[in-house]
């Protein structure tokens, strides 16, 4: 009898330690740190598509402007998975450059290694560049070829489920866009930042609202041929051998500098809603 009880109590102690052994995986899948699972029932692929072109059509990047959003950027990069990332908003659109690391499992959706533009062997020999042995890197880049945070060339390798989950904090906060893109490509990356910089430095993006529209056009639509990168356009110009066009509706879409003065002083906290067109945002 003594023995019957003790393996009923056994069963019933493996029985629970399954139990608890499952629950926990399927807390894990449910989570931002996997993308890849696909179980039925998580959270990441309950409703409808919330990323990528709903119109197919290029002109949908045609933005009258665009700004660089902190708040935006600093909420989706404390995903899983996601190192940083730059986010930009349009009258339209979303724009979201995604870099990516090793701290959640199934971010891409096929390719694995292979997929990165990344060759980081030269961490195991103490140098930077793996292929010709420097020690010296470009710091000027947020994403470099070597010994970096990951990027992945073409945006439909990203995972669906980390896609949808940038969406749903973007639209979240800013539910007045229309679309959101996201890209994990290292030139669009290292482009958003180089637009980010010049919000940073206080300088007006406006001038370079037909440059960036030829950016995302070229990186979402396939329209175009390579933008060239904004020091370049910079450069020209400082040259006088190029001049900033500015879409002509611009100055009446988009919002004032006494409402923009306002907007910097609104708190940036994570349930604060983020709009675009004549009103405000961050």
């Amino acid at each position: 009898m003594r023995y019957r009880t003790t393996a009923i109590l056994l069963s019933v102690i493996i029985a629970l330690a399954a139990t608890t052994g499952c629950n926990y995986v399927r807390r894990v899948q449910d989570s931002d740190l996997d993308y890849g699972s696909r179980q039925k029932g998580d959270p990441k692929t309950i409703g409808s598509k919330m990323y990528g072109s709903t119109t197919n059509d290029p002109r949908q990047h045609d933005n009258r402007y665009f700004e660089y959003s902190r708040a935006l950027s600093s909420e989706v990069a404390k995903l899983n998975g996601v190192a940083t990332s730059v986010v930009m908003l349009t009258d339209k659109n979303a724009y979201v450059g995604l870099v990516l690391d090793w701290t959640a499992v199934g971010t891409l959706r096929s390719g694995g290694r292979a997929s990165r533009e990344q060759n980081n062997t030269g961490m195991n020999e103490g140098v930077y560049n793996a292929d010709t042995g420097s020690s010296y890197w470009d710091n000027r880049k947020m994403v470099t070829p070597y010994n970096s945070y990951f990027s992945v060339n073409d945006l439909n390798q990203i995972s669906g489920e980390l896609k949808q989950s940038v969406a749903v904090i973007v639209r979240r906060l800013a539910p007045a866009v229309e679309e959101v893109h996201i890209s994990a490509n290292m030139d669009f990356v290292n482009e958003l930042v180089e637009y980010a910089k010049e919000s940073w430095a206080g300088r007006p993006l406006e001038p370079y609202t037909e440059d960036f529209n030829r950016l995302v056009k070229y990186q979402f639509a396939g329209v175009g041929d390579v933008p060239a990168p904004l020091q370049r356009i910079k450069e020209r110009r400082a040259a006088g051998a190029d001049k900033p066009s500015i879409p002509p509706q611009e100055e009446k879409t988009r919002p004032s500098e006494a409402q923009r003065a306002a907007g910097a002083q609104r708190s940036s906290a994570p349930d604060t809603l983020i709009r675009t067109g004549q009103q405000q945002y961050k």
